[in-house]
C-alpha cells in the first residue's frame, strides 16, 4: 500500500498514519497543530496552501547560522539557567488570527513557556527552555506554520527592524491608476462625439480595466483578506462592507466593458481604493507618531545608585553609561546587563521569564536587565546602556501578573460589529428598492452606502483619545502601562492610600534615638544593614546615619511587614518592629518606632515623626466629593490624630495592616462592586497594587520597580492625582462625543447615499475625511484639557 502524505507538513507518513477527520498526519505534533486550528475556526489556514506546514528544501539550511553560539548571543534578550528570551520580527503578522496562533505556541511546542505579540511592531517575544529547544528549532517551528522571522544581525546590532513599506507601494499604484483612469474617462464625462474618440473608445475602456487590475488584486488585497478571515471566524469586521463595495464595483465594471454595455465604474473604483489607502496612511502615520512620542518620553521616574570615586549618588537610569559601577539593593531592579563585581547575587528573573526561583550569581558572572536582587547589596559593572523600550516591555508583560480586562475596548468592538451588520442591512434594502426603480443607480447606492457608513471613525475614537492623553499624563510624570488604564481610572469610585512613603515623605522626617548609646562601629553596622533595604523608613534612617561609613555585609534578610536583619563582621543586627526585634509588642502609640538589637541584645529605638506631603489635605478634600477614601498603614496608630486633622471625617483610617491585610481589604471592597484605586510605594504594597482595579506606584527617586502596578507616578506630581482622575473621566466623555459626531456624519451620509445622490468616489473621499475629523477633534480637545494641569512640585 502506498504511503500517504501528511496533511499538515507534506512528509511521508508511516504505514499506519494518525487519522483525524479522515486526514493523515505523520506525527502527533502535526495532528495537534491541525486540531488547534480547527477547534478555533482557523481551518482556513489550510485553504490558502496545500501542506502549509512543510519546510521548503531551501529553508532547511537557511538558518544554519543559528547553530553559532556567538550569533545566537547577539539575538537573545535573556539567556540564563536554561531559559532564553528572544524578540523576533515577523513581517507576516497582519490580523487577530496571527496573534492567536503566535500566542499559543506553547500548545505546539511544550518547551515554549510563553509568547507575546506586539501587533503594531509585528514582533513576538518568546520565552523557551533552551535545554529542550534551540533557537534554530524555534525559528523552524515558526516557519513551518507560516511565520518566518526576519533576522538581520546588522539590524539587531543597530536596534532597527525592517520597515514594511507595502502601504506606500499600494498607495502609489492606486494613485497612478486613479490618475490614468480619470484621464481616459474624460471623453465619457463630456460625451465627446468626435470620430477618433468614438473609434477608440473601446480601447480606452479596456485600458481602464487593465489599470484597475493591480488596484483590485494588489492595492486592495488587505481588505479582501481581512474580510475573508473575519467571515471565516464569524466576525463582521469593518473591512467586510469595504471589500463588498470594491468587489461589486469591479465585477459590474468588467461585465459592462466585456459585453460593451458601458464604460463601467473604474474611476470610482480606483478612486475609492486610493482614498481608502490615503486614509489608512494618515491613520498609521498619526498613530505611529503618538506611539513614538510616548515611547520617547515615558521614562520611568526611578533612579539607581552609581558609585563614582568611592561616593554614592542617585542618577536617573537613562544617564547610566557603559563602564559605570552600580549599587543594587535588596528588591531593586537590575536596569542593565552587566558583570557582578562584589557581593552574592540572588536574582529573581520572574519578571522576565516567569520562573520565580532565584538564580545564584558570584563575582565575575553576567547578570541581565530585568532581574530583581534579593537579600544583600551587590555591585555591578555596566555592559550596556539602559534600554527604556525593554523596561516598558517588561512592565507590559501580562503573562506574569493579574490581567485586568478593559471593558471599554470590548464596547468599541461591539459597536463596530453591530454597526457593520446595520450597514449591510441598509445597503441590501436600499439596493433592492433601487433595482425596481432604477437598475443603473442601484449599484451606486449599494457601494456608496457600504463606504460612507464604514465605522472606521468609531473604531479610531478610543485609541486616538486615550493615546493622546497618555502623552499628556507622561509630560506630568504620570506614566501609565497602557491606554486602557485611563478607562479603568474613569470607572474608579474608591481610592485607597498607603501611609508611609506615599502620603508621607522621608525627605523631611524628624528622627530621635533613645536607648543605649551606640558607638561609631555599631552605628556603621546598623547603617550597613539599613542601606540594603528600600523601605521608606530604612531610607530615612540610612540618610540620618549618612556620616557613618558602611561595611561589607555577610547575610541579609528582609521580612515583609516586620523588619530586616543581617550579619556584619560576625555580629547579627536586627532592625524593625518591637515584636520582630525583641519578640513582644512594645511601642509608644504616639510615634513611629524602629527598634535595634545587636547579637539579640536590645539596644534602643529610633522614633520617627513622619512629615506629610504639603498637598495631602487639599488632595483628600478634592477627592472626598466623588470618591470613598481610605488610608491603610502598616504602622501603629501614632499618627491617627494627626491624620484626622488632615483628611475629611469620612475617610477610613486603618493601621497595623500587613501586606496581605491590605490585599484582602481591597478584595472585600471589590466583592461589594467597588472599583478600587490603590496608591502605594511599590514595596510592601505589591499585592494590593495587583489586586486593585488600578494600582499606582509612587516613586520618590528610588530604584523600586513594581510590574504589579498599572501606573508609576513621580512623587512630585502627587498633588495632581485628582486632576488625573478628572481627565480620565473627561477622556471617556470625549470618546462618546466622537461616537455622536460619527453617528451624525453617518446619518447625513446615509441619507444622500440611499437616495442615490452620492457617487461612490465621493463617499470614498468623505470616509477618510471623517476619520481625520475624529483624530483632529480628539487631539485638539485633549490638548486643551491637558493644558489645564498645573503642577507645583510636591514634597
Amino acid at each position: 500500500m502506498e504511503n500517504k502524505l501528511c496533511f499538515h507538513c507534506g512528509d511521508t507518513c508511516d504505514k499506519n498514519p494518525i487519522l483525524v477527520d479522515q486526514k493523515p498526519f505523520c506525527c502527533n505534533g502535526c495532528k495537534t497543530v491541525y486540531q488547534i486550528f480547527t477547534e478555533n475556526d482557523l481551518s482556513c489556514y489550510y485553504d490558502l496552501q496545500n501542506n502549509p506546514g512543510a519546510i521548503p528544501d531551501e529553508m532547511i539550511g537557511k538558518f544554519d547560522y543559528l547553530d553559532n553560539k556567538d550569533v545566537v548571543e547577539k539575538l537573545l534578550e535573556f539567556d540564563d539557567g536554561g531559559i532564553q528570551v528572544v524578540n523576533l520580527y515577523i513581517p507576516h503578522i497582519h490580523c487577530s488570527s496571527c496573534i492567536w496562533v503566535l500566542e499559543n505556541l506553547y500548545k505546539l511546542q511544550k518547551s515554549v513557556t510563553s509568547s507575546q505579540v506586539n501587533f503594531p511592531k509585528k514582533t513576538v517575544r518568546i520565552t523557551f527552555n533552551s535545554n529542550e529547544l534551540s533557537l534554530k528549532e524555534l525559528v523552524l517551528l515558526l516557519n513551518s506554520i507560516g511565520y518566518e522571522p526576519y533576522i538581520s544581525l546588522e539590524d539587531y546590532d543597530a536596534g532597527k527592524k525592517q520597515i514594511d513599506r507595502s502601504l506606500y507601494y499600494k498607495l502609489g499604484i492606486a494613485g497612478f491608476a486613479f490618475g490614468n483612469v480619470m484621464f481616459l474617462s474624460f471623453p465619457e464625462y463630456f460625451e465627446v462625439s468626435e470620430y477618433w474618440l468614438d473609434k477608440y473608445k473601446f480601447i480606452f475602456r479596456w485600458l481602464m480595466l487593465i489599470f484597475s487590475l493591480p488596484v483590485v488584486f494588489y492595492a486592495a488585497d488587505s481588505y479582501f483578506i481581512s474580510a475573508y478571515k473575519g467571515i471565516k471566524s464569524k466576525i463582521l469586521n469593518i473591512d467586510v462592507p469595504i471589500a463588498l463595495g470594491i468587489l461589486v464595483l469591479f465585477l459590474r465594471s468588467v461585465v459592462e466593458v466585456v459585453l460593451d454595455l458601458g464604460t463601467g465604474f473604474f474611476d470610482s473604483l480606483t478612486g475609492l481604493v486610493f482614498f481608502l489607502l490615503l486614509g489608512k496612511f494618515f491613520q498609521q502615520r498619526t498613530y505611529s507618531y503618538l506611539s513614538f512620542e510616548r515611547d520617547y518620553k515615558s521614562y520611568f521616574p526611578i533612579a539607581v545608585t552609581r558609585i563614582t570615586n568611592g561616593k554614592e549618588e542617585n542618577v536617573q537610569i537613562y544617564d547610566i553609561k557603559k563602564g559605570d559601577r552600580l549599587l543594587i539593593r535588596n528588591q531593586e531592579l537590575i536596569p542593565v546587563d552587566g558583570i557582578l563585581i562584589n557581593g552574592n547575587g540572588q536574582i529573581d528573573y520572574s519578571f522576565v521569564t516567569g520562573e520565580s526561583k532565584p538564580v545564584s550569581k558570584r563575582s565575575g558572572d553576567k547578570i541581565f536587565a530585568g532581574g530583581k536582587q534579593l537579600r544583600t547589596t551587590i555591585e555591578m559593572e555596566v555592559l550596556t546602556t539602559v534600554s527604556q523600550s525593554y523596561l516598558t516591555q517588561l512592565w507590559s508583560n501580562d503573562v506574569f501578573r493579574k490581567d485586568k480586562e478593559s471593558s471599554f475596548k470590548t464596547l468599541t468592538d461591539r459597536i463596530s460589529k453591530h454597526f457593520t451588520a446595520f450597514v449591510l442591512s441598509i445597503a441590501t434594502i436600499s439596493t433592492v428598492f433601487w433595482l425596481f426603480k432604477d437598475y443603473n443607480l442601484a449599484l451606486n447606492v449599494f457601494t456608496s452606502v457600504l463606504i460612507i457608513a464604514c465605522p472606521c471613525a468609531i473604531a479610531l475614537a478610543a485609541p486616538f483619545t486615550l493615546g493622546n492623553m497618555l502623552r499628556i499624563f507622561g509630560r506630568q510624570k504620570f506614566y501609565l502601562k497602557n491606554a486602557h488604564v485611563i478607562e479603568r481610572l474613569a470607572a474608579v469610585d474608591t481610592a485607597i492610600f498607603d501611609k508611609t512613603g506615599t502620603i508621607t515623605t522621608n525627605t523631611k522626617s524628624t528622627i530621635i534615638y533613645e536607648g543605649a548609646l551606640l558607638d561609631q562601629e555599631e552605628r556603621a553596622k546598623v547603617k550597613s544593614v539599613m542601606r540594603q533595604s528600600n523601605h521608606p523608613l530604612s531610607r530615612a534612617l540610612d540618610a540620618y546615619l549618612s556620616t557613618e561609613k558602611s561595611q561589607e555585609i555577610d547575610e541579609f534578610e528582609e521580612v515583609v511587614g516586620k523588619g530586616i536583619q543581617g550579619v556584619v563582621d560576625g555580629e547579627k543586627i536586627k532592625i524593625g518592629s518591637s515584636s520582630f526585634v525583641i519578640g513582644r509588642k512594645q511601642f509608644n502609640p504616639l510615634r513611629t518606632e524602629v527598634h535595634i538589637s545587636i547579637n539579640e541584645k536590645y539596644k534602643g529605638v529610633y522614633s520617627i515623626k513622619n512629615s506629610y506631603r504639603t498637598s495631602v489635605a487639599k488632595l483628600f478634600s478634592n477627592l472626598s466629593t466623588s470618591y470613598k477614601l481610605s488610608v491603610l498603614s502598616g504602622d501603629n496608630e501614632s499618627e491617627k490624630e494627626t491624620l484626622k486633622q488632615l483628611v475629611p471625617e469620612s475617610t477610613t483610617l486603618i493601621f497595623n495592616q500587613k501586606p496581605n491585610d491590605k490585599l484582602n481589604y481591597i478584595k472585600e471592597l471589590q466583592e461589594g462592586n467597588k472599583s478600587v484605586l490603590m496608591v502605594g510605594d511599590g514595596l510592601n504594597d505589591a499585592g494590593a497594587l495587583a489586586q486593585s482595579d488600578v494600582g499606582i506606584s509612587l516613586s520618590e527617586n528610588i530604584n523600586v520597580f513594581s510590574p504589579a502596578s498599572d501606573a508609576i507616578l513621580d512623587a512630585r506630581s502627587f498633588s495632581l492625582i485628582p486632576k488625573f482622575l478628572e481627565l480620565s473621566n473627561r477622556s471617556i466623555q470625549i470618546i462618546k462625543q466622537c461616537f455622536l459626531l460619527s453617528l451624525c456624519y453617518n446619518s447625513i451620509g446615509l441619507y444622500f447615499a440611499v437616495t442615490g445622490q452620492l457617487e461612490p468616489v465621493i463617499a470614498a473621499i468623505l470616509m477618510p475625511l471623517s476619520s481625520i475629523s475624529v483624530v483632529i477633534f480628539t487631539t485638539i480637545v485633549t490638548n486643551i484639557e491637558g493644558k489645564k494641569i498645573k503642577n507645583n512640585d510636591d514634597q
